[in-house]
């Protein structure tokens, strides 16, 4: 298979910027930089979402959907139902056991035509690993699916430089600065030099309005948080979304976190959405 590359040189004002934090686990007695505030996220139990009127009862109380009771389904599987927040921790001892499994079902049983709408976009792009390949990923979505897609990108790279790489950028939250605007805004320049990633609408002053909608702290695509691949996962309701935001990531950067290509998945995420090749067998924690 001929390797297709995306990797450019790291540019000087990239490599300026960041700088080496050390490894908490190499290094236990190394004084710690200030921990990032992260988006708040409830690590113990799967958010709810509402209901299609298909459930016949909470799995705790047997409560029946009616006009004054809406089911909600545990949002990692899809397969349990609840009334009620209560009767989701209370059964959370039990059904955590199997939630995970459930969840991987779900999804190797779903495919790109049938699959649900990401959550929280205004706009659902079909087949988007192609989208990817072609460059037009950012493409026919509104302004605001536009800036959130390019702030959790960045977010997205920052917690893997983070995480995977052991390094910071001095210009973001990561550094203890107290939002990432600055870095954002370098990231976007990156952006725009990248011919045909952004929609043919953007302007400078859409660069401003997308810093803005990021400093906006009622919104979840914030600048001042920083976010895990689990949370994006919740965020969109979309398993594959964090790679979708990593390849993303790589055309601008010109290299994948940690240095690895993602060109092969690309192409193994391509043959699933045209059906070739079935998504239970792709590893989907990349």
């Amino acid at each position: 298979m001929t390797r297709h590359c995306f990797a450019e040189a790291v540019t000087e004002e990239q490599s300026k910027q960041k700088k080496a934090v050390p490894s908490p686990a190499l290094q236990p007695n190394s004084i710690a930089l200030p921990s990032p505030r992260r988006t708040p996220r409830n690590t113990c139990l799967s958010p709810v979402t509402i209901s299609d009127n298909t459930a016949a009862a909470c799995k705790v109380c047997a409560k029946e959907s009616s006009n004054d009771i809406t089911l909600k389904k545990c949002a990692k599987c899809k397969t349990q139902w609840y009334c009620s927040r209560e009767c989701q921790k209370a059964d959370w001892k039990t059904h955590k056991k199997t939630c995970g499994k459930n969840a991987d079902e779900t999804f190797a049983n779903t495919n790109s035509t049938n699959r649900s709408c990401p959550q929280n976009l205004e706009v659902f792009i079909e087949k988007p690993f192609h989208q990817l390949h072609s460059k037009r990923w950012l493409h026919d979505r509104p302004e605001k699916d536009v800036y959130k897609l390019l702030i959790d990108t960045y977010r997205m790279r920052m917690e893997d430089q983070y995480t995977i790489e052991g390094e910071v950028d001095e210009d973001s939250i990561y550094s203890g600065r107290p939002d990432s605007r600055d870095g954002f805004r370098r990231f976007l320049r990156l952006v725009e030099k990248k011919r045909g990633l952004l929609p043919p609408w953007w302007s400078p002053e859409k660069a401003k309005a997308c810093v803005a909608y990021g400093l906006n702290k009622d919104n979840w695509s914030s600048l001042d948080c920083c976010a895990e691949k689990g949370d994006f996962v919740e965020h969109y309701g979309d398993p594959t979304f964090p790679m979708q935001m990593r390849m993303f990531g790589e055309q601008i950067y010109g290299r994948g976190p940690g240095g690895q290509p993602g060109f092969q998945m690309m192409q193994m995420m391509m043959q699933a959405e045209k059906g070739e090749i079935q998504t239970s067998l792709l590893n989907m924690h990349r």
